[in-house]
């Protein structure tokens, strides 16, 4: 079966993967591969972590999408024998003072309650497990089970083994439209007017999914953030060994150490439509990384990244079938990275029919792109049930 898949970011990388797992003939389409929202994240595999009230649905999708990784993982760098960053050291989560320690408290009961691994820890039992940390933690909460992977090492890698021995599998070009025959996509019109044909079409385009032509109106917003990389001073290396997450007046940062000695700072949050990068927020990642780790103010300034995250209205992605010829898989929103597998293998099951027995009680109904259908949308949506 020949499959398009639409952008080239980890999402759409991974489902071009999984696509080729079961035999498909897949061509994926990017102007840029690799250089959205997937080139600023962090990387962190960390579904107790990213317990966020009210989002009850999607705790099993991360939970489930975290199990897949090692295996993931092993088999993308072993196809190129790329070492992926891939690390299982764990979580701490900070209190930045004693109020931001109820805040914390009020996480971990939520983490408990939604069947997460995690423990409560004093600030000074914090700084036995991570030295670096600063005086005026009051608390944390120890996540063991956590892991952290290079998101950019990952899309490399992927890309290498996608476009091995045949880089016409990759077209560095943009898709302003689907065809379709009336009932069906048929295929994309690209950019430069080139018109490709498929079985099937995959959109991954992050939030630009709403500038392709033919496809249904979703609500996708974007949720601009600004990420840091800094590296320690030699003398100070590795100053972090683990991931450091914490709430500093209620406002969450995170530091992720690579095994090379990089550390990610993020990560601001912002609907603002402004596509640079704001001196304040960086300002206040600086002030709020340093109130935890106060450390990185030696700390080598290597890279400042700003990139639209694809958000939908309730923060799950939008993976299902539009039509009988096209599938869409986007609105990850921050979860991106963590999500890859499962979007990935969900994505490229829908695409060629192949039977999803695995995904938890639920899944495909709360990551169904149905679920924000309007008047405006359903004639096109429901095409996919004819």
């Amino acid at each position: 079966m020949r499959v398009i898949v639409v952008g080239a970011g980890i999402i759409g990388l991974s489902t071009a993967w999984y696509l080729r797992r079961f035999g498909a003939e897949v061509t994926i389409v990017d102007p840029a591969p690799a250089q959205g929202a997937s080139h600023a994240a962090a990387g962190m595999i960390a579904p107790a972590a990213e317990v966020v009230w009210g989002q009850t649905p999607l705790y099993p999708l991360m939970r489930t999408s975290a199990q897949m990784y090692p295996e993931f993982a092993a088999e993308v760098a072993s196809a190129t024998g790329t070492d992926l960053g891939f690390t299982d050291a764990g979580t701490v989560v900070c209190a930045g003072d004693r109020a931001d320690l109820q805040a914390l408290r009020e996480l971990r009961e939520a983490q408990s309650r939604s069947g997460f691994a995690t423990e409560l820890i004093t600030g000074s039992a914090a700084r036995r497990i991570e030295p670096s940390l600063s005086p005026a933690v009051a608390g944390a909460v120890h996540i063991p089970g956590d892991h952290s992977i290079d998101p950019r090492r990952v899309s490399a890698g992927l890309l290498s083994a996608l476009t091995a021995g045949s880089e016409s599998l990759l077209i560095r070009q943009r898709v302003t439209e689907l065809l379709g025959d009336g009932a069906a996509t048929t295929g994309v019109t690209l950019g430069d007017g080139r018109l490709l044909e498929a079985d099937q079409v995959v959109v991954c385009a992050g939030s630009a999914i709403t500038e392709i032509a033919g496809v249904p109106p979703l609500p996708i917003r974007e949720v601009w953030g600004d990420v840091l990389r800094l590296r320690a001073p030699a003398e100070a290396t590795p100053l972090l060994t683990r991931t450091i997450r914490g709430l500093v007046n209620r406002r969450p940062v995170y530091l992720v150490p690579r095994p090379d000695g990089e550390i990610v700072l993020g990560a601001s949050s912002r609907e603002d439509g402004l596509s640079g990068t704001p001196a304040g927020a960086i300002h206040r990642l600086l002030s709020d990384g340093q109130r935890l780790v106060p450390g990185i103010v030696d700390a080598e300034i290597t890279d400042i990244t700003t990139r639209a995250r694809p958000g939908s209205p309730d923060d799950l992605p939008m993976i299902g079938r539009i039509d009988p010829g096209c599938v869409v898989s986007t609105g990850y929103f921050r979860h991106g990275i963590l999500l890859a597998p499962f979007g990935g293998r969900l994505g490229a099951e829908l695409a060629l029919g192949v039977a999803s027995d695995w995904p938890p009680d639920g899944a495909l109904e709360s990551v169904s792109p149905h679920r924000f259908a309007t008047d405006h949308t359903t004639a096109h949506l429901m095409r996919s049930n004819s």
